[in-house]
């Protein structure tokens, strides 16, 4: 079978809440970003806002991006692993209902990764994750023929904080080069960026075609405070740049050009899972007939509509007419 995309990332399942900025502080973490945590450090802060009504999906940075690219109606592959208990069992079939093909088999024992996600009125969203079994994703379970039939294979920057996962992630970029298939690749955090820095202009400055990163990842990454030379700067490398912007709309570059991308005007609830969508619609767009303009309206678009609702899974899917208008 073919695919437009073969995803490669941490296999979580997200719990998301929403809380007070109280809460937040009470918890000891950092507000807005990710930070890795235990399962008695995650479990405790969840029993301290028992009662709150909660909602739960398969997540995963690159999970969501995948789940993008199905929900517009494109084809799609995942590598992660879960367990086989219930939040495994919850993830499998969550994504096997979009389509998505997972040919991973899961661990005999362990926990299935989750990350908890607070969500605070101003619509941030701060993640405490466990990473379960999803750190035990080894090369082994990279599958060459699944990447050999994909136009792109999509790396999240998070698995590079783990030997194995890192392992695996560039097991998957060594395969897509062996089979002209192209690099998507995600910096995935401001923290990220900050650790290894030049592990990832390694990665920007050789096999990557397609980078993408919101605008603190990007001027962390060069040392450059205006946008459009961090994405000039970046392009000098990699053949296309998506820089997210937020509400202000994205940057993409691509043949040397700088593509403005508006932003949507909606009210934010929740942000979980803005980047992962913009990334999902516009690697479809781009693998399924729409200009890098095109794919990057479509990107806008998806990515307003996840911040105007709870969760990084759309409520209200893109019909084939909005899909198409995109194409004009």
């Amino acid at each position: 079978m073919k695919y437009d995309i073969f995803g490669v990332g941490n296999a979580l399942v997200d719990v998301q809440v929403q809380v007070t900025d109280d809460i937040v502080v009470q918890s000891g973490f950092e507000k807005g970003i990710m930070t890795l945590v235990g399962d008695d450090q995650q479990q405790g802060v969840l029993q301290s806002i028992e009662g709150h009504p909660l909602n739960r999906c398969a997540g995963g940075s690159a999970a969501n991006t995948i789940v993008g690219v199905a929900e517009f109606g494109g084809q799609a592959a995942f590598c992660g692993k879960v367990s086989q208990d219930e939040m495994g069992e919850f993830f499998l079939e969550d994504m096997h209902k979009l389509g998505v093909m997972i040919d991973v088999p899961p661990a005999d024992s362990g926990a299935t990764g989750t990350c908890a996600v607070l969500i605070t009125p101003d619509a941030q969203r701060t993640l405490l994750t466990h990473l379960g079994v999803s750190a035990a994703l080894t090369p082994v379970d990279v599958h060459e023929e699944s990447i050999r039939q994909s136009e792109y294979v999509y790396i999240e920057g998070y698995l590079l904080t783990g030997e194995t996962t890192k392992a695996a992630a560039y097991k998957a970029i060594e395969l897509a080069q062996k089979h002209n298939v192209k690099v998507a690749f995600t910096a995935s955090d401001p923290f990220l960026v900050n650790m290894i820095r030049d592990e990832i202009w390694q990665l920007v400055e050789g096999p990557v075609n397609l980078f993408f990163c919101n605008e603190e990842e990007a001027k962390s990454l060069t040392g450059t405070e205006d946008v459009l030379d961090c994405a000039h700067q970046i392009h000098a490398h990699a053949d296309n740049v998506a820089l997210t912007l937020g509400s202000k709309g994205s940057v993409v570059m691509h043949e040397g050009q700088a593509i403005m991308i508006d932003g949507i005007a909606v009210d934010a609830i929740d942000t979980t899972g803005a980047g992962d969508m913009y990334a999902g619609g516009l690697l479809y767009g781009v693998t399924n007939g729409m200009s890098w303009e095109q794919a990057g309206r479509l990107a806008s678009h998806a990515a307003a509509r996840i911040v105007s609702q709870l969760g990084a899974r759309m409520d209200q899917k893109f019909t084939e007419a909005e899909i198409a208008s995109f194409r004009v």
